[in-house]
């Protein structure tokens, strides 16, 4: 079922959206927005037209937002959303976008929480691949840790209020907000701008460092928190240090988006050549990270091979690029004196 759309209705644009569909009353008051990992089906509805043209990073554009509870019952509510990011923003046809919940009332707890969800888009028409090949190095760093951002899955139709043209029907998904993540995990985030990879706990930092060479990231870095978030567990053990959650993997060499060039300053040609950009350890504390990565192995394989909607192509090539990083696991270990040629004493 997940390989077909759902067909949407479609409303002229003097029709009011909420008058469409009845709102479910159910007796279960969480969604389970970031737990449920079925495919969510949504629509959008706003001018589409003047959000391509203008990409708004600043002002709002009022959207009615659909959930397809099932083909019979929906929640339609009144949203605004602007578009987001740096590079992508720029370069995408359909960048990426931020929807603002502020002043909107759900019958469901956890969707009244919600003020701001990062909405990851397709880009451009024809390269989803790209967009599923990110959100599964999202599901990878799931099962590596906890301390990780959650994502959802969506279904998701695309109404230009402006004129009537054919709903854009593709795939997207949500990015887990900070502020639920931190909650979850009993946590703070921290905002500051002048923190090192001395200031996170090892354990983290190693491997989160070791996950982005795994998939051939190296679009991050903690000072400015670029592309990772630092948070202070509350009571932890060791105040003076913070924990550490990546995002936004596109750069990755894994996604292989063709846009994605590395740095001219790390001395690499390819977003598929790994460098590793973390700190210094000695033999033993590289093994000892290590050993979680070999230890899910198999888990990381079967995220990869039991989503349906990737082309084979992709997955494929997803699978080869993890295997060029298992296979330092050998007998000389070569992926540890990998990580030692690399590693920097920051």
């Amino acid at each position: 079922m997940l390989a077909f759309f759902m067909v949407m209705p479609v409303f002229s644009q003097e029709e009011p959206a909420d008058s469409l569909y009845s709102i479910s009353d159910t007796l279960d008051n969480d969604f389970g927005l970031f737990t449920n990992s079925e495919v969510l089906d949504l629509s959008l509805w706003f001018d589409i037209t003047q959000y391509t043209r203008k990409k708004p990073k600043e002002q709002y554009l009022d959207a009615v937002l659909t959930y397809y509870l099932t083909p019979e019952d929906s929640i339609n509510k009144k949203i605004r959303l602007k578009s987001r990011g740096e590079f992508r923003n720029g370069f995408c046809d359909f960048p990426p976008v931020v929807l603002n919940f502020k002043k909107t009332e759900f019958q469901k707890d956890d969707l009244n929480q919600l003020e701001k969800v990062k909405l990851v888009t397709h880009c451009k028409s024809g390269n989803e691949d790209y967009l599923f090949r990110e959100y599964l190095v999202y599901r990878l760093y799931n099962e590596l840790t906890e301390n990780s951002f959650r994502v959802r899955l969506l279904r998701i139709t695309y109404h230009n209020t402006y004129k009537a043209k054919k709903p854009i029907q593709t795939y997207a998904f949500f990015i887990e907000p900070t502020d639920f993540m931190a909650k979850r995990l009993n946590c703070m985030p921290i905002e500051s701008v002048n923190l090192s990879q001395k200031n996170i706990l090892p354990e983290m930092m190693d491997r989160m460092a070791v996950f982005n060479y795994m998939i051939g990231n190296t679009d991050w870095s903690v000072p400015n928190q670029h592309n990772c978030k630092i948070l202070m567990q509350q009571f932890s053990e060791r105040p003076d240090l913070g924990m550490i959650v990546p995002y936004d993997f596109d750069y990755s060499g894994i996604v292989n988006t063709d846009y994605a060039i590395p740095h001219e300053s790390l001395g690499i040609e390819s977003v598929r050549e790994r460098i590793y950009l973390g700190r210094c350890r000695t033999e033993e504390e590289f093994q000892k990270t290590l050993k979680e990565f070999s230890d899910k192995k198999d888990a990381f394989y079967k995220v990869i091979g039991d989503f349906s909607l990737i082309s084979e192509k992709s997955k494929k090539d997803m699978v080869r690029y993890l295997d060029e990083f298992f296979n330092g696991f050998d007998n000389r270990n070569s992926i540890v004196n990998e990580l030692l040629h690399d590693c920097k004493d920051y």
